[in-house]
């Protein structure tokens, strides 16, 4: 059961207590961002001799987003990546029935940045951008090497079963698209096949989930889109014009090139990178996240935060002149 709001503090008071010995209180709670599906929050747990900083990741009342993975899963997937030497925060405890906080899980605070436009344009990130897109391609080598033996179950993914279940999601919640239609057309013709070996595949790499400090990289966050599947997909992705915010002559992220992502990539252990397949991603990717901006007007009168949806929304038609650059220059 969710704690209601007047014993919300309490809740996480009791939970905080049993997770750090020596905690008496939770202080500074504060939501920082109650997106289409999930509520990220900051706290403190205090005590004598206690003052940790710390995250909780959750899942709001009778939200149920389908497709992404319960958040369980979700702190399993960071914990192996950890373990495999992907930055990631430190996954602390999963949250019970008991707990009174509904699904999620608590990790350590990571201090830095992730909001793009800070990272792409403040000077106090000037000196690590230039390397950032060739850290970005080593710690993706890392995801994709994570044994199975590792990992929870997880959904597969090919670029067929993908792009069919994105139209689906097209006829259903969109309206029609020329573009759109172009572009299925595009990318069915050019499908790749499905992986021999599939690996495990972030599902949303890119500037926005990425904790970045003047040091670099320093935690992957939001894995609830994970699967097994093509690594390109991943590559392809963090390429995708939608996550260079403005820095277009930056493909990847807005803060560096493909040849520095494949170099990170390669070098680190990953397998070989063709133009072609990161081409097919990209496009791939500027397709998908339009159908989902689609998605997100369609549900927007259902939603708690109609406006953000809305806002969301209004950037298919980027998409549309991202993917007229790539299929039709």
């Amino acid at each position: 059961m969710i704690a209601h709001a007047r014993t919300f503090d309490e809740a996480l008071r009791n939970c905080a207590c049993r997770i750090i010995p020596g905690t008496e209180r939770a202080i500074d709670i504060r939501l920082l961002s109650s997106g289409a599906s999930l509520e990220t929050w900051s706290f403190r747990a205090k005590g004598l001799d206690i003052d940790r900083p710390l995250i909780m990741r959750r899942q709001p009342e009778n939200v149920v987003e389908p497709g992404r993975l319960g958040l369980d899963i979700e702190a399993r997937l960071m914990r192996a990546a950890g373990a495999a030497g992907v930055p990631s925060p430190k996954v602390l405890y999963v949250l019970g029935p008991d707990d009174g906080l509904g699904s999620g899980f608590i990790m350590d605070r990571v201090a830095g940045e992730t909001i793009p436009r800070k990272i792409l344009r403040e000077e106090g990130f000037a000196a690590v951008r230039p390397a950032l897109a060739r850290q970005a391609g080593e710690i993706l080598a890392r995801i994709h090497a994570i044994p199975h033996s590792a990992l929870p179950v997880l959904p597969l993914s090919s670029a067929r079963r993908d792009l069919g279940e994105l139209q689906e999601i097209y006829r259903r919640d969109g309206r029609p698209r020329p573009v759109f239609e172009l572009a299925f057309r595009w990318l069915r013709d050019r499908a790749p096949m499905d992986p021999v070996k599939p690996c495990l595949v972030h599902g949303d790499f890119r500037n926005g989930n990425l904790i970045i400090g003047p040091d670099g990289i320093r935690a992957v966050l939001d894995w609830e889109l994970a699967s097994l599947g093509d690594p390109m997909r991943d590559l392809g992705w963090i390429c995708t014009p939608s996550w260079r915010f403005g820095e277009l002559d930056k493909p990847v992220a807005g803060f560096g090139t493909r040849e520095d992502l494949i170099a990170g990539y390669e070098t680190a252990g990953g397998r070989h990178v063709t133009l072609e397949a990161l081409a097919y991603w990209e496009v791939f990717g500027s397709l998908r996240w339009g159908v989902y901006c689609l998605k997100m007007l369609a549900r927007s009168s259902t939603s708690a935060n109609p406006l953000e949806r809305l806002m969301i929304a209004r950037r298919a038609s980027e998409t549309e002149i991202d993917l007229l650059r790539f299929i039709a220059p």
